[in-house]
């Protein structure tokens, strides 16, 4: 039998955003050694990795706008070269904040335009029936590549040194340009009338006529006032906050928290990254059976699937600071995470649902409200933390973190309830 060729698109669209994710935690590994052999605080140590979001917010909706219009594939390809040759050019070095910052940004501003496009290139190739799944297995390759991050890269960084981790980077942010250029390539136009129905198999480019272009007008006043999409902005934004501080943080929680190195803790580190991805393609599969099966429809599989992976993470994140061992800061920590990755199966999935032909658009919108979530938490953890060693508070007691996961823990109640009361199925943007 051929390989569809659909299938070897989500399967790269899988390493594009494992490799984006070891570019992320690798920055927050490499820099944060970097930053405690250079005597930087925790509060610096917060604005600085919480730089990258500012540009990741900027870019969302561009990115969105850009793969509408240009098309997923190209922007894709563009994004991944700017930020590998960003890598690949700019040293580390903590005390030249300036330059820091301003490749930081440059990453941020093109990773932002990637998860538009990939959601942009997946509506174009997926059919419906097959969408939780492939999103699913799409956004795990983010916590696969967290977790062979965690794995490989403080052994890279403790004998290479810091500036090592920027190179492998650059180099694995190459190669998949390459693949993705040799590989990939625009869908067929479909004439299914169920499919175009549902946005499978169109192009969403502009459509040449002979007299001009015909483009779709895109409804961005429905887009913003419509409370479906409001229910996945909440829900993007508490599980990119619980996400980011997490993954940011998490170092800096073993080394001052539990007096901990990270190389003590062998592969034990990578856990709560495997978690995700495997309870992020648990959730697909699951979602994928309840619909087709007609079990459940796709209104109360998205909310049954949402709801529960958002409970569960909550009480995870708000017990983390009880536990003072390092099992139990690991075990607390990965079923948060991969709880959090269940319910992706529900908001993240949506908006394929509410808006194929605009799937880039609105991924773009509640994306932007993901990164502010990675703005706000990564800086205000980083300023919490600096606030309890001025209260005389020792960093390695619970006390001093018990504030950072909770914001989060109750973020995620609060989320899906939301989605509860306000999500739906059922398309509702032609």
């Amino acid at each position: 039998m051929k390989f569809p060729k659909r299938y070897l698109i989500v399967i790269l669209t899988f390493i594009c955003t494992s490799v984006c994710y070891i570019e992320r935690v690798g920055f927050s590994i490499a820099y944060t050694v970097a930053a405690d052999a250079a005597g930087v605080n925790q509060s610096s140590k917060g604005t600085i990795l919480s730089t990258f979001y500012y540009g990741y917010a900027c870019s969302q909706v561009p990115g969105g706008w850009a793969a509408q219009r240009i098309g997923g594939r190209k922007v894709l390809l563009l994004s991944f070269v700017l930020w590998s040759l960003t890598c690949a050019l700019v040293p580390l070095d903590p005390n030249r904040v300036t330059v820091l910052v301003i490749a930081r940004l440059l990453v941020g501003v093109a990773q932002g335009f990637i998860f538009p496009s990939i959601h942009t290139v997946l509506a174009q190739w997926v059919p419906p029936h097959e969408r939780s799944r492939s999103v699913s297995l799409t956004t795990s390759g983010m916590y696969l590549g967290a977790a062979a991050g965690m794995l490989c890269l403080p052994s890279l960084v403790k004998y290479r040194g810091p500036e090592s981790v920027f190179v492998a980077e650059a180099a694995l942010g190459a190669m998949w340009s390459l693949l993705w250029f040799t590989y990939a390539s625009d869908p067929p136009r479909s004439e299914h009338p169920k499919a175009s129905a549902s946005g499978f198999g169109e192009s969403l480019l502009p459509i040449k006529k002979s007299q001009g272009v015909k483009t779709a007008k895109i409804p961005w006043k429905k887009i913003l006032v419509s409370l479906p999409v409001w229910a996945i902005v909440v829900n993007n934004f508490t599980f990119h906050y619980a996400l980011y501080v997490l993954m940011n943080w998490l170092p800096t929680y073993f080394e001052l928290g539990l007096q901990l190195s990270l190389q003590e803790l062998g592969s034990s580190k990578m856990l709560p990254y495997l978690n995700m991805f495997i309870f992020s393609n648990i959730g697909g599969v699951i979602a994928d059976y309840l619909v087709t099966k007609r079990i459940l429809s796709v209104t109360k599989t998205r909310k049954f699937l949402n709801t529960i992976g958002f409970l569960v993470a909550s009480f995870a994140l708000i017990i983390i600071p009880t536990f003072r061992t390092s099992g139990g800061a690991i075990f607390c920590s990965s079923v948060a995470l991969g709880f959090l990755a269940l319910g992706r199966a529900g908001f993240a999935v949506n908006h394929m649902d509410i808006a194929p032909r605009y799937a880039g658009i609105v991924m773009g919108v509640s994306n932007t409200a993901g990164t502010l979530a990675g703005i706000v938490g990564v800086d205000l953890t980083g300023k919490l933390l600096e606030a309890a060693k001025t209260s005389n508070l020792d960093l390695s007691s619970p006390e001093s973190w018990r504030a950072v996961f909770l914001i989060p823990g109750v973020l995620c109640i609060f989320s899906s309830l939301v989605f509860l009361l306000f999500s739906t199925g059922e398309r509702i943007f032609d």
